[in-house]
């Protein structure tokens, strides 16, 4: 709600829920396909489940125990009898839009509204530390749906995860037609706030999630935060590794100097402006930046444009009454429909200063909207030779990431393609979503207990796919466990169903590529060949899981060849929880498709032991090899 204090940078949205497959036996499952570098963009996986599969499957289970939440006493005494849960971060914000809100058309400036999101996020973060908190930054923005004058707002707001100082807290904007009674969703945002207090260091507590939306949001928070972390050296290993091109349709005869598009503003900050700290409101700084940079947009275009999406930023430097904010704004690139401004805020106090601090970078991009609220083609942008040419290319190599992002963020699990291509502009994304797709499977409430081998343990979860999960505790330190099995290249010596792992690409220390071959399935003649990230993470904090994520790619240089059938694994692998001295719970997940529900619902059924078997065989591989790492364990 205020210009941070700290940095703590941050990004990308929610994350989806993933559907996947395995690799081989107990832990393969999978979907034969000819996909492309192209294709596994565009095309919709083969192999659709009939409907009548997947009823006359979800029968098999009924009347099975369901893994039920546990309940958490301390949120009891805030729930009167027959109330229902609601989280006790939660702050929510109704607001009605009036004529002084909008702009030109008669709908809700995004300035307002921003405003409005900070405000509200900033009550939630304060309602959960006990103290003043300011803004840090907030994550990419897209706006689906425009307010118009007379809706209202419907603003929800919560924490979904507490670190040391520092929480990120969950937005749901909701437009609201009071006559026809009809809800838009307009945007979701996540931000970061920091605690602060004058005169001691804050130690927040732990948020305790309760629901399996807040399970989720909890354990893919610490992902995000990693992302934001390394958001910076994204943007410049694209620049470095990938040639951006130009749209082979420019005209370059016919471009319009960025020049004329650059915009000088400065505002006063009064104490209407600022909190009772007297550092300026986070959202309002947001909105002056939204404002110099519609004007940057209005003289490329000449028209009225519309903000569709905001670049992550974050606050750099605190701002207070006094001060007298210079906003910087200009059309970066433009693109055949849409195009990149850039809002950079600095702040002095008195005119002599020779110094000014930096506050605040903002990207946001605008589009020109016809009658028919279709995006009409803008002209081309020239960019200055130096810095200019510089932000140009930077903008290229942004919209090249919001558009890799975008796609994974926005489909659905039955138009995912299993395998999607790597490359240096979506490996953390990839990455990303390879971890935070384990975690949302991992946190259903759903599990269905199904069969018991003495210690092992087989769930199952029926919804749009089935998903599998095998759970046992072994006498082995958690970090040994998770030093054993995420290094695929020692899996064929405990899984039959491994024949030979080979390590392709060391991406960094937590991610690498493997081609893994597997023994053919029965029906079929040739082996099964994968390739594979696997994406492995330390706990974040006390009572998290260590994470060993899998997930299929595609490489140029391991396409599919005559000698293999191609196999696809899109969400599994394993999470090992510490349960004491020695002492680690070992659960493995994966969700299967169609074509081997008969392999899965043979050991469900409790005709096969084959899941058992393979379990055992690596609880063994681990009490074997647990003495052989303690050099290693140090970094651990």
């Amino acid at each position: 709600m205020q210009s941070g204090l700290w940095q703590v940078p941050l990004l990308e949205e929610e994350s989806p829920v993933y559907k996947e497959v395995a690799v081989g036996g107990w832990c393969t499952v999978s979907r034969f396909s000819s996909c492309g570098v192209q294709a596994a963009w565009a095309q919709e996986p083969v192999g659709s489940t009939p409907e009548g599969e997947i009823l006359g499957f979800a029968s098999m289970f009924s009347g099975r125990t369901s893994r039920k939440s546990i309940s958490h006493p301390e949120h009891e005494d805030t729930m009167a009898e027959g109330e229902e849960y609601r989280n006790p971060t939660e702050v929510q914000m109704s607001q009605l839009v009036l004529p002084c809100h909008t702009n030109h058309r008669g709908e809700l400036s995004i300035g307002q509204l921003l405003k409005w999101i900070d405000t509200t996020a900033c009550l939630s973060a304060e309602r959960h530390a006990g103290c003043p908190c300011v803004t840090a930054s907030m994550d990419d923005i897209y706006f689906d749906h425009t307010i118009s004058v007379g809706q209202v707002v419907n603003i929800k707001a919560k924490v979904n995860r507490a670190f040391n100082s520092s929480m990120e807290v969950g937005i749901q904007v909701v437009s609201e037609d009071l006559c026809s009674e009809k809800q838009w969703s307009v945007c979701k945002a996540l931000a970061t706030f920091v605690a602060h207090r004058e005169l001691s260091k804050v130690k927040l507590k732990q948020v305790i999630p309760v629901t399996e939306e807040e399970k989720t949001e909890h354990g893919v928070a610490a992902e995000r935060r990693r992302m934001r972390l390394v958001y910076a050296d994204t943007i410049k290993d694209l620049l470095a590794h990938c040639a951006i091109q130009d749209d082979p349709d420019k005209d370059f005869s016919n471009m319009v100097p960025a020049e004329k598009t650059r915009v000088e503003s400065v505002e006063l900050v009064l104490p209407p402006h600022a909190n009772h700290q007297g550092n300026t409101f986070g959202g309002q700084i947001m909105a002056w930046m939204e404002n110099v940079a519609t004007i940057a947009a209005s003289r490329l275009c000449n028209a009225h444009p519309t903000l569709k999406a905001i670049e992550m930023f974050h606050f750099r430097g605190p701002s207070q009454v006094g001060d007298r904010l210079v906003l910087n704004a200009i059309v970066n690139n433009a693109f055949k429909h849409s195009m990149e401004v850039g809002v950079c805020v600095e702040a002095y106090r008195q005119e002599a200063e020779t110094q000014r601090r930096h506050i605040n970078s903002a990207f946001m991009t605008f589009v020109v909207l016809d009658k028919d609220d279709q995006p009409q083609k803008l002209p081309w942008i020239r960019p200055q030779p130096g810095e200019g040419e510089r932000r140009y290319r930077e903008a290229s190599a942004r919209r090249k990431i919001r558009l890799d992002r975008k796609y994974l963020v926005s489909c659905k699990q039955s138009e995912m393609a299993l395998s999607v291509p790597w490359d240096p502009s979506n490996q953390v994304y990839l990455s990303y979503y390879n971890v935070s797709s384990l975690k949302t499977l991992m946190a259903k409430d759903n599990w269905v207990l199904s069969v018991e081998f003495g210690e092992v343990r087989l769930y199952t979860l029926e919804e749009e796919f089935l998903s599998f999960h095998l759970e046992m505790v072994v006498h082995v330190d958690a970090a040994q466990v998770f030093t054993l099995l995420s290094d695929l290249r020692r899996r064929p010596e405990w899984d039959k169903h491994y024949r030979s792992v080979e390590l392709v690409q060391q991406v960094d220390e937590d991610d690498a590529i493997y081609h893994v071959v597997s023994p053919a399935l029965s029906g079929n003649t040739k082996p099964q060949d994968f390739v594979i990230l696997a994406s492995r993470r330390k706990p974040c904090d006390n009572g998290d899981p260590y994470v060993i994520a899998l997930r299929s790619v595609t490489l140029p240089t391991h396409g599919e060849t005559p000698e293999y059938q191609r196999g696809e694994t899109l969400c599994s692998g394993f999470c090992l929880w510490r349960e004491g001295d020695q002492l680690t719970k070992v659960s493995y997940y994966n969700q299967a498709t169609p074509g081997f529900l008969n392999y899965v619902t043979t050991n469900v059924a409790g005709l096969s032991t084959a899941f058992y078997n393979t379990f055992k065989a690596c609880e063994s591989f681990l009490l074997d090899n647990r003495n052989d790492l303690a050099p290693s364990l140090q970094t651990l």
